[in-house]
């Protein structure tokens, strides 16, 4: 699925001084990620926000929104805001909720890759059937 790069590109402006932000391509579009928690993205010509559950039922009233289904099952916490409903005063409100909330929760702990060197790493068993996979 392709995403609105013009839309990702206003997103990356106004969270261009935002400390611990990163972009990622997830879902068919990208996420922002505040250390690593999930705030907002892109999909197709939408927004979608990450909110916490007591912001999701108001932000549901507001036109232009809907619950995020992506799996065809409701994402809690989640909701889609048209795209072309989005001035810049609008995503500005909207990446803020989000960046508010992904904030609020701890950072990530990146998993550190390595190879089969590292302590406690075991190699995946692999039959003879994925041998070329």
């Amino acid at each position: 699925m392709a995403f609105d790069e013009v839309l990702a590109e206003r997103i990356r402006d106004q969270l261009g001084d935002v400390d611990g932000v990163t972009g990622k391509r997830m879902f068919g579009g990208i996420t922002f990620l505040v250390h690593g928690n999930m705030a907002a993205g892109v999909m197709g010509d939408d927004l979608i926000v990450r909110l916490g559950a007591p912001a999701v039922a108001p932000a549901l009233a507001e036109p232009g929104t809907r619950v995020f289904d992506f799996t065809g099952r409701p994402m809690r916490n989640w909701i889609v805001v048209d795209g072309a409903r989005l001035d810049d005063e609008d995503l500005a409100r909207w990446l803020r909720a989000g960046v508010d909330f992904a904030g609020s929760l701890p950072p990530k702990q990146h998993e550190e890759k390595g190879g089969r060197d590292r302590p406690g790493h075991r190699r995946p068993h692999r039959s003879r059937l994925h041998k070329d996979l």
